[in-house]
């Protein structure tokens, strides 16, 4: 099993160039809508208790992730997995770990109604919505109607977190012929191809394309709400979608099961488990520098002004 999957990576590492795209440095999305959508992220009036928003489990201080293991939702309720980065999420072709959402507003409807995440009814924030003259003002701009439906909300919110783009990173930059990469840097990109990271972590979020099973050599033993979960084929247990790599130096703790904070300890750990050997601490520590170059800048929404 492991020569197969050695003469796979080797394979790979050859045609590996050009595997990774850029991210543009801006997309299309609507305005008006976007900046009401980034209004309701950080408004905590869309949860059972008035403490939780969207922000509250993804942190912009925390890479848009959650620094701790599990998010904590409405009256302290402790949700089961980690809470993934929002950053560059609208490239991802599908939402959440285990892929049960096709896109960024079918995911909204989750957290939601979670009641261990924000735990309103649509109802209930519909209800929020059209008692309000502030956002029904605002609603009638964007969407130019006097009645808001729950579908406008998530829609509203998905424009916002499209816009969550961070371009021009520096292997961006490197990728474009504008930067050049330090030594060790580059040699953690050969050696990020050479190990096969390249064949999970590709495209134009790095991750964020495929489901890939986690543990193929040595199997890890929480798969808490795998892919299993939604599929109930067996072939699906412990798969999860692979999660980007860009801005992985900020959004801590790693894996699904946040298993560690350290991320020279996630890189040993996917070797482990994925490639069957523990990588010498020298090659870990220069993919470890590799990853630090895909750290890209703040959203430009997030720099705007009104």
């Amino acid at each position: 099993m492991r020569f197969i999957l050695f003469l796979l990576i080797n394979f790979i590492f050859l045609y590996a160039q050009g595997l990774i795209e850029t991210i543009p440095e801006t997309v299309k999305y609507d305005k008006a809508k976007a900046e009401l959508g980034k209004l309701l992220f950080f408004d905590t009036e869309f949860s059972l208790d008035k403490k939780i928003s969207c922000a509250s489990c993804h942190n912009p201080a925390q890479g848009w992730a959650d620094k701790r293991k599990v998010s904590i939702g409405s009256y302290g309720r402790k949700g089961d997995i980690q809470s993934p980065t929002v950053l560059n999420a609208g490239f991802n072709f599908r939402q959440f770990w285990n892929g049960r959402a096709k896109n960024l507003k079918d995911q909204i409807k989750g957290p939601v109604e979670n009641t261990h995440e924000m735990g309103i009814s649509k109802k209930g924030v519909i209800e929020i919505l059209n008692s309000s003259e502030y956002y029904k003002k605002l609603f009638k701009k964007a969407y130019h109607t006097d009645k808001i439906t729950f579908g406008m909300y998530a829609d509203a919110i998905a424009e916002f977190e499209k816009a969550l783009i961070t371009p021009d990173c520096k292997f961006d930059l490197y990728l474009k012929g504008k930067a050049k990469l330090t030594k060790k840097e580059e040699e953690g990109y050969i050696l990020f191809k050479k190990y096969g990271c390249i064949t999970c972590h590709n495209g134009i979020n790095i991750g964020g394309n495929s489901f890939q099973k986690m543990g193929v050599i040595f199997p890890i033993k929480d798969c808490t709400k795998d892919r299993y979960s939604v599929t109930h084929n067996s072939l699906d247990k412990c798969v999860y979608k692979v999660p980007t790599l860009r801005n992985i130096a900020l959004t801590a703790p790693y894996f699904h099961d946040a298993r560690t904070y350290s991320l020279y300890e996630a890189v040993q750990i996917m070797a482990y488990h994925n490639l069957g050997f523990k990588l010498s601490k020298s090659d870990a520590e220069k993919i470890v520098i590799f990853l630090k170059t895909l750290t890209g800048k703040t959203p430009a929404i997030m720099r705007e002004e009104k």
